[in-house]
């Protein structure tokens, strides 16, 4: 888009953060219809393309867009996609960041859960717990604990 009066940068930022938010409220969700599910999809992709068009744009945003998108795509059943995210997201996750490195494990534990691979989620847990004792912030190495806690076997 050529309009001098738009300013493309700041519409993937607002985008960026927005579908972000809104596909966050869609995971707290207890319930979601087929059509909500979809739209969880959809958003978080959008957000990871947005943030992708960013001229800031560090490993940091994608690590935390992929795990999303895993995380959407467990959610939703889709076992495949779940994996190829969080697969993504740890190879895009700076390796002396402990915090993103542990989520990766958490996105690759979830989405071998979703796959039914209790083998691999056992391990990809075991690597998630390794990784969050290296976590200096305590609170976000409780979230990540907390995050952990909650998958299980399908």
């Amino acid at each position: 888009m050529n309009d001098p009066g738009f300013d493309q940068g700041l519409a993937h930022r607002h985008f960026a953060a927005h579908c972000f938010n809104i596909t966050w409220d869609l995971i707290d969700k207890s319930e979601r219809s087929e059509a909500e599910q979809l739209q969880m999809l959809l958003q978080s992709a959008a957000s990871l393309w947005h943030w992708t068009e960013r001229d800031d744009c560090a490993p940091q945003n994608l690590s935390i867009g992929y795990w999303q998108l895993a995380r959407v795509s467990a959610l939703i059943g889709e076992a495949n996609l779940a994996r190829r995210f969080a697969r993504t997201c740890l190879e895009v996750s700076p390796a002396e960041d402990a915090f993103l490195v542990g989520f990766a494990y958490e996105a690759l534990a979830r989405a071998a859960a979703t796959a039914g691979d209790q083998a691999e989620m056992e391990r990809c847990l075991a690597e998630a717990k390794s990784t969050a004792a290296n976590v200096e912030d305590a609170e976000n190495r409780a979230a990540l604990l907390a995050d952990l806690a909650t998958i299980t076997a399908q």
